[in-house]
């Protein structure tokens, strides 16, 4: 028996449909579901519950939190507290691994990529420890090296942004070098070779020739960061339990969207928020377009 022949103006579509369903599915359901929640108090205490439409009460419900406004405020600060620092390290350090390392650069980018493909739970419970009061390595560093008394990281309001902005930092300070190195290679050696000749040093070079071509990666990099930042959820949430800490001084925006929604019960109000913090993401890619360089 002959199975039907696929016509050749059809195949491209019939070989794209489990990926389209799974993205109707997964993706654009849930995102349209969301839209649609968010105009709705819903809290299924018991089975689904039922909804009602409230228009954009949720919207004025979350403008008016203080707690919201707090957890935005808290996102910022760990997203520029942490972010800054990835690039600024590592620019530098690809540099060095692009001109110093020639057999051994796979295994030390590897070296340092290596944190970002680790499990978040296994870093987060790594560092628990690292920043213990009592025990941890990194209050015995401080106390045996500058004689700094031990410091609670985990508990006082004012200590527990530093410690998650060290661990998102040195999560994702890896993947940037890679970007780097990636945009490195594809820089003329000619341009270095005439510039050597000119008598300019590796310092002029890396300012005059390095930076200006790495421009375009950068801008690349950032947003990254900065759409990734904003976004903080899982290195904070496991860190503070899931409770942002006290004084709710490690609590995200993202930890405060689950917990309106798991927690607290209002679903309505959750969606609401996260259509706000959308809002926001969106401005400061624009705001961050705007200095894109000219290519």
């Amino acid at each position: 028996m002959k199975l039907p022949r696929l016509s050749p103006e059809w195949t491209p579509y019939v070989l794209l449909s489990p990926f389209v369903v799974l993205f109707l599915v997964f993706g654009m359901f849930p995102l349209g579901f969301s839209l649609y929640l968010a105009f709705q108090a819903w809290e299924p205490t018991s089975g689904l519950g039922a909804m009602q439409f409230v228009g954009l009460e949720n919207f004025v419900f979350a403008l008016q939190d203080e707690w919201f406004w707090k957890s935005l405020k808290n996102t910022a600060w760990l997203a520029v507290a942490s972010g800054v620092p990835q690039h600024l390290v590592a620019i530098p350090l690809a540099v060095f691994i692009h001109t110093s390392f020639k057999r051994l650069r796979n295994g030390v980018v590897g070296a340092y990529f290596l944190p970002y493909i680790t499990s978040t739970v296994a870093i987060a419970i790594m560092f628990s420890s690292l920043f213990s009061t009592d025990y941890g390595i990194v209050n015995t560093v401080l106390k045996g090296l500058f004689g700094i008394e031990p410091i609670d990281w985990l508990n006082a309001p004012e200590n527990i942004k530093p410690a998650i902005s060290m661990i998102v930092f040195w999560r994702y300070v890896g993947f940037n070098v890679v970007l780097y190195l990636a945009a490195l290679q594809t820089i003329p050696k000619d341009l270095y070779e005439a510039a050597t000749m000119d008598g300019a040093g590796r310092l002029q070079q890396f300012f005059h020739i390095t930076l200006p071509s790495l421009k375009p990666m950068i801008f690349f990099g950032v947003t990254l960061s900065v759409i990734g930042g904003l976004q903080l959820f899982e290195e904070p949430f496991i860190l503070t339990g899931g409770r942002g800490g006290s004084d709710q001084s490690g609590m995200t925006t993202a930890i405060y969207l689950y917990r309106m929604a798991f927690d607290f019960n209002d679903f309505g109000a959750a969606s609401a928020m996260s259509w706000l913090l959308f809002v926001v993401v969106v401005l400061t890619w624009l705001t961050n377009l705007a200095f894109k360089p000219k290519t």
